[in-house]
C-alpha cells in the first residue's frame, strides 16, 4: 500500500519546520516553501528554484500541494463571485468572495455541512459529513487567489478572511487553528489578526481555549437577547445558554482581542425583529465591547422564515444606537446566486442523521 503523502498546504511554520528537519534539512526550507505557496502563489515544487534539484525531487515523492477542484463557479450581478468545490467525490462546500471598493473579503467553510442545526441557516438543513482539514480550509484562499488573478507584484485581492460559511469553525478546533496560523503568519498569507474573522454560534469551551491559542477577530451568531427564542433558533443555546456565552466573548474582548466583539443577529420578521427585543438586546450590549450586526435574512428552499421589513430593521437598529450600542446593518450581497448569508447549501452527504440522531449536538460540544 502507498503511503500518503503530506499535503504541505496544511502545515502551520512550526510543523513545516518539523517536517524538513526530519528530512536532515535546515528550519529556514520551511520559510522559503511557504514563501512559494503563499506569497508567489506557486503550487509546483519544481518551480521552486532556490531549493535544490535533489530536494525537488524528493518533495515531489513525499509530498504533495493539493488544492480542492471547483465543480462550479457562478457570479453574482453585484460582482459577488461563488465557487462549489468538491470533496470526496459525491461532496461539495462552498467559498465565497465579496468585493468591495477598499477590501475583498472571501468566506470560507470549515466544515461539510454543519452539526448545530440553527434553524434558519439553509447549510445546517443540509446537515453535517465531516470537518476539514488545515489544507482544504486554506486551500479555498489560495485557490480563490489564483482564480482572482493574484500576482506576487500587484495588490492584495483578498485583503479579509471570514470563517463564515459551511459549518461551525470552533467545532473542527484542531483544524481551524492551524489554518489561523497560516492565514496570520508572515511568511504565510501575512493577514492582520484584524482581517481575519472567526465567526461561532457559541461553543463556549473552545471560545475560552481560542483566548489561550490565537488572536483573531470575533463574530458571534446570537440572533435573540433571550434564552427561550436563542434555544429555538440556535439549538446549542441549550447547552451554553446567553449569559454563559457573554462572559466568554467579554473576556475574550477585554483580555484577548482589545477590541469589540461583532454580534450577528439576522432579522425574522415576526420573530426577533420587535423594537421590545431591541430593548433587551441593547441592555446586553450596554457598556460592554460589543457592536450588533444587524442580517437582512436571505430566504432558502423550504425555509417558513421571512425577511423582516427594511422598516422594521431600520427601526430596530435605531432602538440599539438611542441605548449607546454601536449597531450596522449588513448589506446583502450575492442573493441571487445563492452566496448571500445563511444560504450557502453545498452538496452535503448527511451522517448525522443516520448515526447520531438526538446525539447531533454533542458532537460539538465536545469536537473530535
Amino acid at each position: 500500500m502507498t503511503e500518503a503523502r503530506t499535503n504541505l498546504f496544511g502545515l502551520p511554520r512550526q510543523q513545516m519546520e518539523a517536517f524538513f528537519a526530519e528530512l536532515g534539512e535546515k528550519p529556514f526550507r520551511a520559510r522559503q516553501i511557504m514563501q512559494w505557496l503563499y506569497r508567489q502563489g506557486v503550487d509546483d515544487f519544481s518551480a521552486m528554484t532556490d531549493l535544490s534539484k535533489s530536494l525537488r525531487s524528493r518533495l515531489a515523492d513525499i509530498a504533495e500541494l493539493h488544492v480542492p477542484e471547483i465543480i462550479v463557479e457562478q457570479r453574482s450581478s453585484d460582482d459577488t463571485r461563488k465557487w462549489m468545490l468538491g470533496m470526496d467525490g459525491a461532496q461539495g462546500i462552498e467559498t465565497v468572495f465579496i468585493p468591495e471598493t477598499a477590501r475583498g473579503t472571501l468566506c470560507i467553510s470549515s466544515q461539510v455541512g454543519c452539526v448545530l442545526d440553527c434553524s434558519f441557516c439553509s447549510t445546517a438543513q443540509q446537515g453535517f459529513n465531516r470537518n476539514l482539514s488545515t489544507a482544504e480550509i486554506i486551500g479555498q484562499v489560495w485557490l480563490a487567489n489564483r482564480e482572482l488573478g493574484y500576482r506576487p507584484d500587484g495588490d492584495r485581492i483578498v485583503t479579509n478572511v471570514v470563517f463564515m460559511g459551511m459549518g461551525e469553525p470552533l467545532a473542527n478546533y484542531r483544524n481551524v487553528v492551524p489554518a489561523l496560523d497560516i492565514l496570520t503568519d508572515d511568511f504565510g498569507f501575512g493577514l492582520s489578526r484584524r482581517r481575519v474573522t472567526l465567526s461561532t454560534s457559541g461553543l463556549v469551551p473552545m471560545l475560552e481555549r481560542l483566548g489561550e491559542d490565537c488572536n483573531v477577530a470575533l463574530a458571534v451568531s446570537l440572533h435573540a437577547p433571550d434564552n427561550a427564542l436563542r434555544n429555538q433558533l440556535v439549538p446549542i443555546n441549550r447547552k451554553h445558554p446567553i449569559e454563559e456565552l457573554l462572559d466568554a466573548c467579554w473576556h475574550y474582548a477585554d483580555e484577548v482581542y482589545g477590541r469589540f466583539i461583532t454580534f450577528e443577529y439576522v432579522m425574522l420578521d415576526g420573530v426577533n425583529d420587535s423594537p421590545a427585543q431591541a430593548r433587551d438586546l441593547a441592555r446586553l450590549m450596554r457598556g460592554r465591547p460589543g457592536k450588533v450586526n444587524l442580517i437582512p435574512f436571505n430566504p432558502f428552499p423550504g425555509t417558513h422564515y421571512r425577511r423582516s421589513p427594511v422598516a422594521a430593521i431600520e427601526k430596530f437598529r435605531e432602538v440599539l444606537l438611542q441605548a449607546g450600542v454601536r449597531a450596522t446593518i449588513r448589506k446583502t450581497r450575492g442573493d441571487d446566486i445563492d452566496a448571500a448569508c445563511g444560504q450557502l447549501a453545498g452538496r452535503v452527504n448527511d451522517r448525522t442523521r443516520v448515526r447520531l440522531g438526538k446525539k447531533m449536538i454533542q458532537i460539538a460540544v465536545n469536537p473530535s
